[in-house]
């Protein structure tokens, strides 16, 4: 490249600002990028135009540049100002051809993101912990009238002995000496287009920026342990099979002094052996003869708040539904509480005494109907003398 007019090679004077010469990179660059340009020669002019843009776009080494003709041979791929470089693609900001990503996202996809180091997010800025899920199951009757009580759990809390640093007592971790508190190493790989950078997680301290020389006994540098934690929870009235509830900071601690996450508690509603519910209404099946259906008559009926009085007007059918105002659930999203409905459920005896088969037999033909029975006593009839 010292053989070459760098100048020439972007297009530019030798005057031109540094915006000019980044448009022209920009420009050229996406030009003869051999994914996008498949022409015999595009990709040396590419490699061309970036060894050219890696000097021209760094003040310092175009000064250097201007005035020796040269670098001091630190041009390339492969050299200190390479992709990952001050004036390579890991230290400009790329926002884009046309908008959208543009050429940056475009070399992240083929390489790995090896251009995305200016994008990715401060590895030693605080980061809230985990969520946590945990399921309780209720009673019927606390699902409708809710509960306090406690929960107990393990979680991943702070470290008390070295308060989440993760170093030893009277230590502090310290910048990580592979990758300079970035959190990432750039490394240099073979390639059909020539030797390309991309980022890895650095693996010395796995992506914090940090490294602890000497560790907390207590978490082995983790920053966390393992604990059990208890807490209060009401349970509000009228919650149902499935809902959740949401407890800020009750899940793991978080890491660089982040919060902690929350906890999402899930419900589970044990079945009810009287009653049945969709929402904020109850429903219960009551059982009733035939006699207090035709007749009509006064019941006690079971709601969820306790007995209450019930009227069966005369001639009732089975299956009938009445309801009770303000005997169901109490609404979880809303003022006051839902209804019950009783459906009636008219029972047949299926043993009857002589004087009840009189009665009937007596009803029947008061009724003008002919009921002839089957005619025969059972066993147990006759040893009772029926």
């Amino acid at each position: 490249m010292a053989e070459q007019d760098l100048y020439k090679v972007l297009g530019v004077e030798k005057d031109a600002s540094q915006d000019e010469i980044k448009k022209a990179y920009r420009k050229l660059s996406k030009k003869y990028h051999p994914d996008l340009n498949h022409e015999p020669g595009a990709e040396e002019k590419f490699k061309a135009v970036n060894e050219a843009y890696e000097t021209l776009g760094d003040a310092q080494k175009r000064a250097q540049y201007d005035q020796f003709g040269s670098t001091g041979g630190q041009q390339g791929f492969g050299g200190a100002g390479g992709f990952g470089g001050a004036g390579g693609f890991g230290g400009q900001d790329f926002g884009g051809f046309g908008g959208g990503g543009g050429f940056e996202d475009i070399f992240s996809s083929f390489f790995g993101g090896g251009a995305g180091g200016s994008r990715r997010s401060n590895p030693t800025a605080p980061q809230q912990g985990r969520d946590l899920q945990y399921e309780m199951t209720l009673k019927f009757e606390d699902a409708i009238f809710g509960k306090k009580t406690t929960i107990t759990y393990n979680r991943e809390e702070q470290c008390e002995t070295c308060g989440g640093s993760g170093a030893k007592p009277g230590t502090s971790p310290v910048t990580c000496s592979k990758c300079h508190g970035a959190g990432y190493i750039q490394v240099q790989t073979n390639t059909p287009l020539g030797r390309m950078m991309s980022q890895q997680v650095c693996d010395v301290c796995h992506g914090t920026g940090k490294e602890i020389k000497d560790k907390c006994a207590t978490c082995g540098g983790s920053g966390h342990t393992e604990q059990s934690h208890s807490i209060k929870v009401t349970v509000p009235a009228g919650v149902e099979e499935g809902q959740q509830m949401r407890l800020q900071n009750q899940g793991e601690a978080g890491t660089n002094g982040g919060p902690y996450g929350d906890l999402f508690i899930i419900f589970r509603v044990e079945p009810s052996k009287d009653f049945e519910r969709d929402g904020a209404t109850i429903y219960f099946k009551l059982p009733i003869d035939f006699v207090q259906a035709a007749l009509g008559d006064e019941v006690q009926v079971k709601t969820v708040h306790g007995d209450v009085k019930l009227k069966i007007p005369a001639g009732t059918q089975t299956g009938t539904t009445f309801r009770l105002r303000g005997k169901g659930a109490p609404r979880l999203r809303g003022n006051g509480n839902g209804d019950e409905r009783v459906t009636v459920n008219i029972e047949t005896p299926t043993h009857l005494n002589k004087g009840q088969k009189e009665a009937l037999k007596t009803f029947a033909k008061a009724s003008g109907k002919s009921v002839a029975g089957n005619g025969k006593s059972s066993l147990f009839d006759k040893l009772r003398g029926v």
